[in-house]
This record gives structure tokens, sequence and C-alpha cells, in this order.
């Protein structure tokens, strides 16, 4: 007889039972295996919004497997993951396996080692179930809004639409900022800038124009500038004011699951489902050469930016043997969370420092590699000295004008030795040469330059992640697949430089919501809902009474909208092309199905023609010479056709480049990844050479 021990990923079963070794059956019950149905609401909105849960039908031989191995377990212990989900899972478990909840039977582990294995199972307790419910009602809540609002959008936009309560808010976000850009009136600017020369130096160094009169800058226009040019013609520019200034620079906390995303989307160009899919993996465990299974993260669903003492202190004896003490802090950092944090669980940081990312390169994938890498150092750098800077700021002085520059120089590298973090916009500043108050500057250029105001940017992944975040939208889970799905259901689209825009089915939609739905998609409202689940974990607000008080105002607004749109349509506009029908000469227009846009005919219904959008590639097909088209799978997944693909059925997943072999000609083929490579794909020919490193690494 064993103990059973029940968890979610057979990956992270496989890692735990390797450290439980002998008296332990470990298994997995690969997420959940109850769950509402899908055929109907499944919630009883008359009586308490009992739930009604039934036994997913997919998972009926884990249920079996399950219910075989806990009747012959001495004692049950749930290890699902460490969050509301988890603690549902393990709740439902508990009613399938007839086990006793107020039991001592949940046990969680923040990290899958030996030493966090060990804490977790010597730590059971009973299934905290007011977590449960706090799942429990965002289910429900989002149950209620997919399968009632729903249908009301087939009837008045189209058939197959849903909605969701967190997505049709970042929906709304996009569409509010296109509507921003739209809305942009460009107004000119000018500025005067200037390059001078100090006596010490002959490397000029640039300053801007700040003050006329004592009052800020502002030129409208190029007569403005020409006049302020005009009087500065043969001044004498003298420094006026010198200021020397310490600054010292503090590193950026270890990551949460937010910061995580949007640092992995600046620098490595992940998309946030990519970078939860490598994070998982290192979480649960990865086979080090040497080791055998190895989590190598901690669990990297947290908003909490707390660190335990055991890990700062490894962290800064590995600092001190690599760097020296100087690159130590006075004392350890504690960084401080939000108030509104779930403080459940640690940052996301290495379970052993000693395991750096070169020494476990070898057995990782290449996006596990990339992230475990920008995990350690970030981690490692937040432990680490200040960065100490040298600053300068220096005021010049000519005629009414004031003139301002600043540079700086490092004094100490501190944490920067190992690690900076992406700024969205880089502060672009150096040092300055050796300049004296009062001393006359030698005027190299003066010029006026001519500016536009720009627009708000259109959001991409991580700046959206930020919005969400700092709008209390959803939680470190939601994120990922949040973005997934808006794109997928085609209310969004990735535009050049991974910029999101709406569709026109997007808009429409987020339009009808706003009018008749405006709790749904106001920020406001939904981040004072994540609130609401945050007390009914904490125990302090009725789920119950939270639901109720959300469905009346829902049904109300549902039963209106139905009687004001009675009879009503809402139209998607379609976008217009210069393609014509082949089959009756009309234009074409870009429609929006349901896998994503294709060209359909503009005298629909009359004629019924359509045909596959697709991007012609700078390569050629190595098997007929055609040209090579960028489509996509059915699940969205791209690939590469040949465009005579009636007669030639040659298809890649690699991208095919412009450059050709240099042994048969045909166009070469660029495979991406660990083992990335350029190759010839012609039958016969066998030419390739390594994928260049700094290419691979984009």
């Amino acid at each position: 007889m064993a103990d059973l021990v029940i968890m979610e990923s057979p990956s992270k079963a496989k890692t735990v039972k390797k450290y439980l070794g002998a008296g332990f059956d470990v298994m997995a019950s690969t997420g959940h295996v109850i769950d509402l149905p899908k055929s109907k609401l499944g919630v009883d909105v008359e009586h308490n919004f009992e739930p009604q849960y039934v036994n997913m039908k997919d998972k009926s031989d884990i249920i079996k497997e399950l219910k075989k191995r806990a009747k012959a377990a001495d004692t049950i212990y749930l290890a699902t993951d460490p969050d509301r989900e988890g603690e549902a899972i393990a709740w439902h478990l508990s009613h399938l396996l007839n086990i006793d909840e107020k039991a001592p039977v949940r046990v969680t582990f923040n990290e899958i080692t030996k030493t966090g294995i060990k804490y977790g199972m010597s730590h059971p307790r009973a299934i905290d179930i007011d977590i449960v419910n706090a799942q429990q009602t965002r289910r429900i809540l989002d149950r209620i809004v997919g399968y009632k609002l729903s249908p009301f959008l087939w009837k008045k936009v189209r058939r197959g639409l849903s909605a969701g309560r967190v997505q049709s808010v970042a929906v709304r976000i996009i569409v509010d900022r296109e509507e921003e850009i739209r809305a942009f009136k460009s107004t000119e600017y000018w500025s005067i800038d200037a390059k001078f020369n100090a006596a010490s130096s002959k490397k000029a160094f640039a300053a801007k124009l700040s003050e006329i009169d004592g009052e800020k800058a502002k030129i409208d226009n190029k007569e403005q500038a020409d006049a302020i040019l005009k009087n500065l013609d043969g001044a004498e520019f003298v420094v006026s004011n010198l200021k020397k200034s310490q600054r010292k620079k503090q590193p950026a906390p270890p990551f949460t699951t937010s910061t995580l995303q949007q640092e992995a989307s600046r620098r490595l160009s992940f998309q946030a489902r990519r970078t939860m899919k490598a994070a998982q993996e290192l979480y649960e465990g990865i086979d080090v050469e040497g080791m055998g299974a190895v989590g190598l993260i901690t669990y990297m669903r947290t908003d909490s930016l707390r660190i335990s003492d055991e890990a700062k202190a490894a962290a800064a004896e590995l600092i001190k043997k690599n760097y020296g003490e100087n690159y130590l802090p006075e004392k350890p950092r504690v960084f401080k969370s939000k108030n509104n944090v779930q403080d459940a669980h640690e940052a996301i940081r290495p379970t052993n420092v000693e395991l750096t990312p070169d020494k476990v390169k070898h057995s990782l994938s290449n996006d596990q590699y990339k992230l475990y890498k920008l995990i350690w150092e970030r981690f490692m750098a937040s432990q680490m000295a200040n960065e100490i800077m040298d600053t300068v700021s220096v005021d010049i002085t000519a005629k009414n004008c004031l003139f301002k520059a600043s540079g700086y120089s490092v004094k100490f590298d501190g944490f920067t030795k190992l690690y900076e973090e992406t700024k969205d916009e880089e502060e672009q500043s150096g040092a300055l040469p050796k300049i004296e108050n009062g001393e006359t500057l030698k005027c190299a250029e003066l010029a006026e330059n001519q500016h536009f105001t720009q627009p708000p940017a259109r959001y991409n992944e991580a700046s959206l992640i930020k919005a969400l975040e700092e709008n209390g939208i959803g939680r470190p889970s939601t994120y990922a697949p949040t973005i997934s799905t808006i794109l997928d259901r085609h209310y969004v689209e990735r535009e050049t430089g991974n910029q999101l825009k709406p569709t026109a089915l997007g808009e429409v939609i987020t339009g009808l919501l706003k009018d008749k739905f405006n709790n749904i998609v106001d920020v406001k409202f939904t981040a004072k809902m994540e609130s609401n689940l945050d007390d009914i974990e904490k125990g302090t607000k009725d789920w119950v009474a939270t639901l109720d008080k959300f469905y009346k105002g829902f049904e109300e607004s549902l039963e209106k909208a139905e009687k004001e749109m009675e009879g009503k349509h809402l139209k998607v506009p379609d976008e217009p092309t210069d393609v014509i029908c082949e089959k009756c000469g009309k234009p074409m227009v870009i429609k929006i199905g349901p896998y994503g846009k294709f060209l359909g005919c503009s005298g629909f219904p009359e004629c019924t023609f359509t045909k596959k959008i697709v991007t012609e590639t700078k390569g050629l097909c190595p098997k007929c010479g055609g040209k090579m088209l960028l489509k996509k799978s059915k699940k969205g997944k791209p690939f590469y056709g040949c465009e005579n693909y009636k007669d030639c059925n040659f298809m890649s997943w690699d991208m095919p480049l412009e450059e050709k072999c240099p042994q048969c000609g045909a166009s070469l083929f660029k495979k991406s990844g660990r083992q990335g490579k350029i190759y010839c794909a012609k039958e016969g020919c066998g030419y390739e050479r390594p994928l260049d490193k700094e290419k691979n690494d984009g």
C-alpha cells in the first residue's frame, strides 16, 4: 500500500515522484476533471447560483484510474497547483473520490525541488473553501456572461460569436486606443538644438533651448524659430550654472507573472502564451544532465515580490563569490508588493542559484534557456548593489535664452554588470566633457528642427498586459489566455511590430457592448469585480451575494437591450480591396470568418465567390519554381506553400528566403529553433549551414 499524491501536470508528477520515492504513488489529473456542462448554462440562477458540475467526458479514463488508485491508497494528498484553479481542482477531486475536504489532505509546492516538496508534504492543510468560492464565483460569472450574452450577439451581429467578461474589457482598451489615434490632431512645434565645444575637449556635446525670458520655450512655427536664431546670431554662450551630483539607481525587483511577460515580450519578442509555456516547463521540472528532473524556477503565477531569506542568502553568497563583496547591498533588499496582491507565493526566481544558465543550457530548449537566463539574471541583479552615477547638469545662457545639457558617467556599475531592465523608451545621455562654471563655450552648431506631435502608440502585448495590471483587470493566470482568446476570435489582429489593432468585428461588438452592457466592458466595474473576488478569497465577502448583485443588473440590461434592438441587425463593415472577383468582375472585399480573414465578392449574396488571403514571400518553390505563399493552418499556425498547390504539393513550416543556394541556385529556407539552420530544400542538393546564433536569438 502507498500514499497517493494527485497533481495536475504529468511532467510535474514525474519530477515529484523522483523526490518522494518509494511509498508514494503520484498521478496527474491533467487539469480539471469536473466542470460546468458545455451544452447548457449549468447554473441555477433561481437558487443561490448552485453550479451543476459534471464529470468531463474526455477525462473518463483518468477519472476511472484516479478512483482505482484512490481505493488502493492509505492516504490521499491533493497537490494541485497553488492557486485558485488548483484549489478548485482539489475540491472537485475530494468530492469525486469521497475525501473529507476538512481533513489535512491539501499540499502545495511553491517550487518543485527536494526542499519545496519536503516542506509542502510536511504542512498539509484542509481545502480552503474561501479560495474555492473565489474561483467558483469567477467561473459562474464568466459562464453567465458567455452563455447569456453570446446568443444576443448571434442575433444582432453574427452567429458563432462569443463574449467573455475579461476579454471584452481587453478589446475595449484596444478599441479606445484606436479611437484616440483616429481622433488625434497632429500639432506642429519646433526646437532649437545646439552643439557646443568646451575648452577641455574637441568633442562637441548637445544642448537644447529650454527657456526664453525665464519662461518655458514654446516655438509653434518656422517664423518664430527663425527669429530666435536671428536673435542668437553672434551671441556669447556662457555656462551660468553647473551642478554636479551623484545618483544611485536601484535594480528592478524579481519578476512577477506580469513583469515576466512584459520583459519577455520586449527583450525576447515572446508572446505571452509562449512565455507561460516555457515558464510552466521550467517550474514543473526539466531533465538536467547529471541531476534528473529538476524544477528550475518557483511557481510562475504570482503577483508577489516576496523572496525567502534562504534564497536571498544563497544569492548573496554567489554574488560575493563571483563579483566581490562590493557588489552586495548594505543589507538584503526587500521589495514591497502592491496592496492588492495575493501573497501566497514568492516572486519568480531560480530554485537553485548555483544552476546558472550556462550550466543547464544543454538540457534546455531554446525558449526554456532564454527565459531561464532572463529569470536568473533578473533575480540575481535584484540582490546586487546599486549602480552609482556621477551626473552633471549645465545651464548655458545666451542673451535672453537658456540652453540645458545633462550627462552622466558610471562610477560603479553595480547590478548593471549582470542585468538591466529594458525600457520602452531608453534614456539617452552620455558623459559631458569637463566644463567650468562661467566658461564661454564655442557654439559648433545651432539648428532649428521641425516636429509634429505623435498619436499614442497602439498597444503591444507588453503594454496591454501592463495596462490590464495597472487597471486591476484579471490576475496573473489570465493575461496570456485573454490575449490569445481575443486574437483567436478575430476581435483583434497583429500589425507590423506586434501592435494590436482591433478588427472591424471587434469594434462593432465593443460599440454594442458599450451601448447596451456598459458594465461588462467598463474598466472600473471589472476591476471592482476582481477586488470582490479577492475579498471572497479572504472570507470577507459572500460569493452568492456578489453573484446576485451582478446578475440582477445584467439581466435588466439584457432584457432592455432585447427590446430596444428588436428587429435590428448590425453589419460588420467589409474592407475594400483592389482584387477583382474572378467570377463576376466586381471588386472583392476582406471579410472575417470563423478562421480569420478571407476575400469575398462585394456582390454577395448574388455572387458567392471567395478566396483565401495569401502573402507572397521572396522565395521560390524548390520543386516547380512557383512563388511561395505564407498561409495559415486551421489552427492559425503559419506555413509556406507553393502557389501552384493544385499541381505542386510542396509545403514547409520553415521560412523561404530571397537568398539563393550557392550549389544549385534554388531558394534557401530558414529553420529556427535550437537546431536552427539555413538549408536548401531542393531534392538531391543537401546544402546547409548553421543558423547564425545572433539572428537565431531573435
